[in-house]
Parts: structure tokens; sequence; C-alpha cells
């Protein structure tokens, strides 16, 4: 069912139906469609109701009065003349319960009361660490001044020369089973594959075992240094005693061999 808007000129045509034909008026409004009572121009009036408004019309066409100016419409096209679609209100608001007032009222009180206490009393502003301590070193932080640890230096070379390594052991298995494939060209296929991957497995292992051999040495070789215990001895010495003066040397670990012997830096002393 479409619902269109009342005109003017509809609200005109059912005051006429209305005083005309009565009985037949009151079959234009059915239970389940627009009520056409007190029509007034934009209530909603549906599409069926024009049609047999229209009919009613024109059966009583010559009782009409022909005044130009209040001219009323017989026609379902001059009915629907200046109509549009009926677009119904938005439903309302429902009502807001007691509870509810009452709790937005007692938020409302409550957020301008901390409103109101913090312009009395605003909190502090927030300050970086160099306010706070304006006598602390720029760099106070854990690890900001410390200096670079030599494990670090060493764990990056370490790992520079493991991936060089890897790639050397790689070129290597490439150009044995290259080698292999190229010298076994007078054998059959399967033969010259087997005999590459063979090489280059075993050039693998070997590579393998030598590095791990390698390893093992520096390593044995960085326990063994630790292990020394750095020795410091008094060479020379400055003595003055009745004119007479004598030399004294210091020797620490971070001298040069002295007398065959080799000192060095440790914990040990």
């Amino acid at each position: 069912m479409v619902l269109l808007t009342m005109t003017p000129g509809i609200v005109r045509a059912l005051a006429e139906a209305e005083r005309l034909a009565p009985d037949e008026f009151g079959k234009l409004q059915p239970a389940d469609e627009s009520v056409l009572a007190d029509a007034k121009p934009g209530n909603p009036i549906s599409h069926s109701q024009l049609i047999d408004l229209s009919k009613l019309l024109k059966k009583h066409v010559s009782q009409l009065p022909h005044d130009d100016e209040d001219s009323v419409p017989t026609t379902l096209a001059a009915l629907l003349t200046s109509t549009h679609v009926y677009t119904p209100p938005p439903p309302p608001a429902p009502q807001k319960s007691a509870s509810y007032t009452a709790l937005m009222a007692r938020l409302r009180a409550e957020e301008e009361a901390r409103t109101y206490e913090r312009m009395l009393h605003p909190p502090p502003t927030r300050e970086t660490f160099t306010q706070r301590f304006p006598r602390a070193p720029v760099d106070f932080s854990i690890g900001a001044s410390a200096p670079l640890d030599s494990d670090d230096d060493l764990s990056y070379e370490e790992v520079h020369r493991q991936i060089i390594l890897i790639i050397n052991i790689l070129i290597s298995i490439v150009c044995v089973a290259v080698f292999i494939w190229v010298a076994a060209r007078h054998w059959t296929v399967g033969k010259r594959l087997g005999l590459s991957l063979a090489g280059s497995l075993g050039i693998a292992v070997a590579e393998v075992a030598v590095y791990a051999g390698y390893v093992r040495k520096v390593h044995e070789a960085k326990v063994t240094e630790k292990k020394k215990p750095e020795i410091k001895e008094i060479v020379k010495s400055w003595v003055l005693d009745k004119g007479e003066e004598k030399e004294s040397v210091m020797l620490s670990g971070k001298d040069k061999d002295v007398d065959g012997v080799r000192f060095r830096k440790g914990k040990h002393r």
C-alpha cells in the first residue's frame, strides 16, 4: 500500500465527498488504511483511497460547485497533482526512566566537582629527567657511557668469519662436483652423478672436520692463555741513602718479554 500526502485539492475533494454522500464516504476508510476524518494538507492517504474518491466524485459531479478559485478535482490525475510519497515522522524518543535521570544528574555533578577541584588545585606539570635532576650527568643511564665490550667485537668478527667460511665451503663443494662431472664425461649419466655427489659429500665432510679441529684448537689455546697468571717483578729500584741512588723499575703485564719471560695481563697475581 502506497501512502501519499494530501494536497489542498484532495482536502477539498474529501470535504465535498463527505457532504454529498456520507454513506459512501464512510466506505473510503477501511480499518487497515489511513483515516480521512479531519483531513489536513500533509496527512497520509493511500492510492486506493484516491481511486475510490475519484469514482465517488464522478458520480456526483453535477452537484459539485464550479467556482474557479475553489474548484474540486474529480479525476485521479487531478487528485495526484502536487502530491508525493508520504514519509512518516520518526518515532518519539523513549521516555527516560527516573533511575537513568538520577544517575546522569549524579555523574554530571561529580564531573563538575572534579573540574572545579582541578581548577583550584591544578596537577603538577610533567617534568623531564634533566629538569628533575639538573646535576646528573648527561648520559645517566645503565650502560650509556660504558665502553664497548671487546667480546662483542670478537663475536662480530667470529660471525663474519663463519659466514665467509660457509661461503668457501659451498664454493669448494660446487667446484669439486663440477670438476668430477667434467672429468667423468665418458661415463654414464648415473655414474657421473653418483661420483659427483660422493665427491661433494667427501669434500663437505673434510671441510667440516678441518674447521671443527681448528675451532677446538682455538678454544684450547684460549683456555690455556686464561690459566696463565700475571707475573710482576721488580728488576730495578732507586734507594736514596747517604747520596747513593739505586734504580727501581716495576714491570707490569703491559711490558714485553724480559730475559725470555713473557708477562701478560690476567686476573691472577
